[in-house]
């Protein structure tokens, strides 16, 4: 399938959803290791006066940051042998000794089949003090048996975040910036709160009663707020060609960042006959089977993106769909039929 081919579809797509208030403005890519579209539609806010939304205008990705940070630095971690997938968190993080958390593998982690708390509760469980609650994470029991079940949750990141922190000796944020944006050139990505600068557009998320205001450069999530803004849940601020840069690495991994293993154990399903499906952090994108080969994840303010080894493409769909409401329902039904456009299914 020629890039090309779908290049009218995809944009029409995207347009119609501003139209119809699914989102007040989104940009996106599709391509291949060898070719590349991207687009950009709607604008930062409703307001007719509002700027136009550009290819290069930073969104909080939110759930993705779970992929650029812990997920990528979890492959640096198991290249440098600093530890394995089957390790356990008694080895790794001294405060989960003794406690439900302490016999929890990493793998366990990355698939979600800890059987951790759903909810991540944070200030309502420990407290508004950052070491207070990363006691009470590490102490926290188990909700459900592990191995018995795919269940998604916040803490798992969280986690897995601790973890990269006292292996590398680094603050999230900074081993992260060491490790992937830098050396991959995603120089417009990093954790907020992002200071306004000339020619650098924001797309607004959410009201917030406690700032008075849409966030807009903050972080929307507020567990990540509470924590000061950088975690492995979310707190990223990212757009369209760094992602791009992103994918492309997974596509043609070097061994400098991604590993040809990392990224081919992750893209496999690796949780058995368990419902859903899931890779290493990664899943399979809603609607499609194996043969499709499509891998995916999302983030709560209205983003996505997508992979696929065996067909050689990725697709990225940034929006500010938080902007109008926390339903998901629509905007997931779009991205599903933007993922079947870009991937010719």
């Amino acid at each position: 399938m020629q890039i090309s081919t779908h290049t009218d579809q995809l944009t029409a797509l995207v347009e119609a959803g501003v139209h119809d208030h699914i989102f007040p403005g989104a940009a996106w890519a599709m391509g291949t290791i060898h070719h590349g579209v991207t687009g950009a539609a709607g604008r930062l806010t409703p307001d007719p006066a509002s700027a136009a939304t550009q290819v290069d205008t930073l969104f909080d990705i939110a759930s993705l940051t779970k992929i650029i940070s812990v997920w990528s630095l979890m492959g640096q971690l198991v290249k440098q042998e600093r530890l394995r997938l089957d390790s356990r968190l008694a080895e790794l993080l001294p405060g989960t000794v003794g406690y439900a958390l302490a016999p929890i593998t990493i793998f366990q982690l990355l698939t979600h089949t800890a059987g951790l708390p759903l909810r991540a509760r944070l200030r309502a469980s420990y407290g508004e003090v950052y070491d207070d609650i990363v006691r009470g994470v590490l102490r926290e029991p188990l909700e459900g048996m592990p191995d018995q079940a795919v269940e998604y949750t916040d803490r798992a990141a969280l986690i897995l975040g601790l973890v990269i922190e006292r292996l590398l000796g680094l603050p999230l944020d900074v081993a992260l910036a060491e490790y992937v944006l830098q050396p991959l050139g995603m120089t417009a990505t990093g954790y907020g709160p992002v200071a306004p600068r000339p020619g650098q557009l924001v797309a607004p998320t959410e009201y917030c009663e406690q700032a008075g205001a849409r966030l807009a450069g903050v972080v929307h999530d507020f567990s990540t707020r509470l924590l000061g803004g950088v975690c492995g849940i979310s707190g990223l601020f990212s757009n369209v060609p760094d992602l791009r840069r992103f994918l492309l690495a997974m596509l043609l991994p070097d061994g400098k960042i991604f590993d040809a293993g990392w990224v081919r154990d992750s893209l496999t399903v690796r949780t058995g006959e368990l419902q859903p499906s899931r890779g290493l952090f990664w899943h399979p994108a809603a609607g499609t089977g194996p043969q499709d080969d499509v891998w995916c994840h999302q983030g709560f303010t209205g983003t996505a993106m997508w992979l696929s080894r065996r067909r050689g493409r990725y697709a990225v769909l940034l929006t500010n769909k938080l902007y109008y409401t926390r339903d998901s329902d629509r905007l997931n039904a779009l991205r599903r039929d933007f993922m079947r456009g870009a991937f010719g299914l």
